[in-house]
């Protein structure tokens, strides 16, 4: 576990990149993702689609799991920093398990529903509504995912 003095989403941000990092390297779509609990990172993930053969394998999705497993109920007090902006499994997770902050780094204007496409967790028919935090260092959590994509189309 990594402990900071003081939440810091940047500092926890670029710990989320350093797993999409990893992602990049193993060749999966480089999203990374932590949860943090009083200032304290519990658990990292990054996709793992093709090494688990699972379109779903999603980094939230597997740290939403993973944390479920060791520590069932609810999530209030936890943070989910993510470097893309959630998609709709993704924020449905968010909202069931409710989890009480979502700080995301980049847009994604294909599949995001915290704001680009559409904005789920907003949504007042649901009855759990997290505090959101989008853009933290998007040009680095973008960059990654575009040299990614741009590396595929090359190949």
């Amino acid at each position: 576990m990594i402990c900071f003095s003081s939440q810091n989403h940047y500092l926890f941000m670029q710990e989320a990149i350093a797993e999409a990092k990893k992602a990049f390297t193993e060749d999966e779509i480089p999203v990374g993702a932590l949860l943090v609990k009083n200032n304290t990172i519990i658990l990292k993930e990054h996709n793992r689609s093709r090494q688990l053969a699972n379109p779903l394998a999603h980094c939230e999705k597997l740290l939403i799991d993973k944390i479920l497993t060791s520590e069932p109920g609810f999530l209030y007090d936890y943070t989910l920093y993510v470097t893309l902006e959630p998609c709709l499994m993704c924020a449905g997770m968010i909202i069931l398990s409710k989890i009480g902050t979502v700080v995301y780094g980049a847009k994604d204007p294909k599949a995001g529903v915290v704001g680009s496409l559409y904005n789920v967790l907003n949504d007042k028919s649901f009855n759990h509504h997290p505090v959101v935090i989008g853009g933290i260092l998007e040009q680095e959590c973008a960059f990654l995912l575009e040299e990614f994509f741009h590396k595929k189309r090359t190949l």
